[in-house]
């Protein structure tokens, strides 16, 4: 197991280098002169050239990315924002708790949705319940979050006034982007859920369960969902993941302070280090839930666990 993870994080290196060379490469060609953003459009001609050289920003190409990736790797410098001259890694690191509490709430909401609506409809196929439980699902996939978002500011703060439309400092601020943000992961796992769990009731065992005389909560909890669990355990892992890069439209809407409206900041006012540097962050933090996806699955199916040995 410890090799796997060991193999795991190696391979997270040329992941990086990737992600940082295309970042790099789409910002390098991005119109605008970082010195004049930095200095303003009225500084003397002499003063950009002065910082441009004093910034390398007139070496080659390969030069600029290779002293990017050394700086990163031996200093952990990212560079500094054009804007607020502060290092790039503290700018996400004060936003991303934030963006974090904001998917964990998004995920929480879809998960206490989806599993127990995909259990249910799985197991009254073609029920009432199973066709409205479908609609809503498709529904939920299908909604832009940006929409809904505005939907639930209109309808739960301005008419009703049971929430806030903006903040994050409160159980009550996070309900609405929450459920905003949860809505289409919710229907994803919905989906899953029921799929996975078709498969598995079909199945020799599970008959075999219920011919024992198994009451059928027995049957469907500790038979029939637990092996169901790997693809929605990814689902969840990747909708985690999704939800930390994805989230700017949604702190945008409630204007919360997370890593995805700095970013949305960043991208108006040219602040190319912030950009880099949040792509490269949210990469990183993608690529370790997918790893720690991997490893819960061997503590769910023993069978993966054995392969590690």
């Amino acid at each position: 197991m410890h090799k796997y993870i060991f193999k795991r994080l190696i391979m997270l290196i040329p992941v990086m280098l990737g992600v940082s060379f295309i970042v790099f490469t789409l910002m390098y060609f991005t119109p605008g002169d970082p010195a004049k953003i930095m200095l303003g459009e009225t500084a003397p001609k002499a003063e950009v050239e002065r910082l441009r050289e004093e910034m390398g920003l007139d070496d080659p190409f390969l030069v600029q990315y290779g002293r990017y990736v050394k700086n990163a790797v031996v200093n952990q410098d990212i560079g500094r924002s054009y804007v607020t001259k502060r290092p790039v890694v503290g700018e996400i690191t004060d936003r991303f708790p934030a963006t974090l509490k904001l998917a964990a709430a998004g995920v929480i909401v879809a998960v206490l949705l989806g599993i127990p609506t995909g259990i249910i409809s799985a197991t009254k196929q073609y029920s009432i319940f199973d066709s409205v439980s479908m609609v809503a699902a498709l529904i939920g996939v299908s909604m832009p979050n940006f929409w809904q978002g505005l939907m639930m500011i209109l309808f739960f703060s301005v008419y009703l006034k049971w929430f806030p439309s903006s903040g994050f400092t409160s159980l009550k601020h996070m309900v609405l982007p929450a459920i905003t943000i949860g809505t289409s992961s919710a229907a994803i796992i919905t989906r899953m859920t029921r799929s996975s769990m078709l498969e598995v009731v079909r199945q020799d065992y599970i008959r075999t369960a219920r011919a024992k005389g198994q009451t059928e909560s027995i049957v469907i909890n500790r038979h029939a969902l637990k092996n169901a669990l790997i693809p929605i355990i990814t689902v969840i892992g990747l909708q985690f993941g999704g939800l930390l890069g994805g989230a700017v439209l949604t702190e945008s809407i409630f204007s919360i302070p997370g890593v995805g409206r700095l970013m949305v900041d960043s991208i108006k006012s040219r602040d190319f280090p912030v950009v880099q540097g949040g792509v490269l962050f949210i990469a990183i933090t993608f690529s370790i839930i997918n790893l720690l996806v991997d490893i819960l699955y061997a503590f769910v199916d023993p069978r993966i666990k054995s392969q590690y040995k």
